[in-house]
C-alpha cells in the first residue's frame, strides 16, 4: 500500500512539472497559389531544362510559425492568435514553385529531386514576410524576396528584388492571412515572369 501511494505521489509531482503545450490555436494559417497546374498535366524536360525553387533563407525573426509585425525599424512583435501551419519560408517556396510551373509550362522539381536535373536554380532570401501596421490607413502585408537565379551550371547568375504590399483592413488572423497570401502570390507571379523572360 505504501508503494502504491509513493508511485501515485510521484506521478502527481511529475504532472505538475510537465506541460504538453499551450492551448492550441482555433485555426492555422497557410498559403495557396492562385495559379494551379491542372490535374494529369504531363511535361518533359531535357538535361538542364528543369527549374528548382529552393526554400528561401530567412532572418531569425521569420524562423517561426508566428505572423511577424514590423513596428518600426527596430521593434518586432507577433499577431495575437495568428499561427502558420508551417514556417513561412516553406509555404512561400511552394507558392512560388506552383506558380512558376503553372505560368511557365516548364518542369519544376522539388528540392529533394535535385539529383534528377540541376538546370535552373532559384535561391533567395525572404527578408520580409509580415505586417507593417504603420503603412497606409490600416496597415499592409509586406513580402520582400531577394532572388538569385543560376543557369548553365552556375556560369550565369541573375539577381532581383521582388516586393508586394497589400492592405490589411484590420490586424486579425483571418485578414492578415488573406493579405499575406495575396502579397505572396503577387511576388510569385513576378518571379515566374522574370524566369520566363
Amino acid at each position: 500500500m505504501i508503494r502504491t501511494f509513493s508511485v501515485l505521489g510521484l506521478g502527481l509531482a511529475l504532472s505538475a512539472c510537465v506541460s504538453l503545450g499551450g492551448k492550441p490555436p482555433e485555426s492555422l494559417l497557410t498559403l495557396s497559389s492562385a495559379a494551379r497546374v491542372a490535374a494529369n498535366d504531363m511535361r518533359s524536360a531535357g538535361a538542364g531544362e528543369a527549374i528548382t525553387i529552393h526554400v528561401p533563407v530567412v532572418p531569425q525573426a521569420l524562423a517561426s510559425n508566428r505572423v511577424l509585425v514590423m513596428n518600426g525599424a527596430t521593434a518586432l512583435a507577433y499577431v495575437k492568435d495568428a499561427v502558420w501551419a508551417e514556417p513561412p519560408a516553406r509555404l512561400f517556396q511552394r507558392v512560388v514553385s506552383e506558380t512558376v510551373a503553372a505560368k511557365s509550362g516548364r518542369v519544376v522539381l522539388d528540392v529533394r529531386q535535385l539529383a534528377l536535373d540541376q538546370g535552373t536554380q532559384v535561391t533567395g532570401t525572404l527578408s520580409a514576410f509580415g505586417i507593417d501596421p504603420n503603412a497606409g490607413p490600416s496597415g499592409q502585408a509586406v513580402v520582400t524576396y531577394d532572388a538569385a537565379m543560376t543557369s548553365d551550371h552556375g556560369r550565369t547568375v541573375r539577381t532581383r528584388r521582388f516586393e508586394a504590399r497589400v492592405p490589411i483592413g484590420q490586424i486579425k488572423p483571418e485578414a492578415v492571412g488573406r493579405a499575406l497570401n495575396a502579397a505572396a502570390n503577387k511576388v510569385a507571379e513576378d518571379v515566374a515572369d522574370w524566369i520566363a523572360a
